[in-house]
């Protein structure tokens, strides 16, 4: 998906105003990990990173189910790297909430998570501990994308399971539910989705 700020201009409605801009990045891991996507990394937007574990050395530490250090309406942006398939699937309704609830109105959800349809054919063709690609973290195979990284679960970090998971239908549906009023989402490059929800 094309992430650059020009690229969504057209239809939300908080890139166009003067000023700083809040983005909450939800999940966000420790400070060195994977650089923000082009969109946010503007001198603009004031970066608040949320995480719940706290050796990440988050700002808030926090779960995407439960953000009280956020205000209501005191985001521009929120930005969720695969994270809410980390939730319980009874949870997910309530995180895709939370997000809506901190995000100012015209702001804008920029979500990626693994697309459980891609996954399922990989599994399917008799893929599954294949090795995909490489990461910060290790090797990642569709069985990984499934069940959360192995390796890292091995070594004693629960947070890394996967509890929940999203097909394109499935994450645009808990977008809507919650009061987005336009959803994009699209298939990226790695086996994964990328969806903007706009409030």
């Amino acid at each position: 998906m094309d992430l650059s700020t020009q690229a969504l201009q057209s239809f939300v409605p908080c890139l166009n105003q003067a000023g700083p801009k809040v983005l909450v990045h939800v999940g966000a891991g420790s400070p060195n990990g994977r650089p923000l996507p082009e969109c946010f990394q503007d001198d603009e937007w004031a970066e608040v990173r949320v995480d719940i574990n706290p050796a990440a050395r988050p700002n808030i530490v926090a779960s995407v189910t439960d953000m009280a250090g956020v205000p209501t309406a005191g985001a521009d942006a929120v930005f969720s790297s695969h994270t809410h398939e980390h939730l319980d699937d009874h949870e997910a309704e309530q995180g895709f909430e939370e997000v809506f609830r901190v995000l100012k109105p015209g702001g804008f959800l920029l979500i990626n998570v693994p697309d459980l349809a891609q996954i399922a054919e990989l599994i399917l063709q008799g893929q599954a501990d294949e090795v995909l690609y490489d990461s910060k973290a290790g090797p990642i195979r569709p069985i990984d994308m499934l069940f959360g990284h192995q390796a890292s679960l091995k070594s004693g970090n629960g947070y890394m399971a996967h509890r929940t998971g999203f097909t394109a239908q499935r994450l645009q549906r808990f977008c809507f539910k919650v009061g987005f009023n336009d959803v994009r989402v699209r298939a990226g490059g790695n086996w994964d989705l990328w969806g903007v929800a706009v409030k």
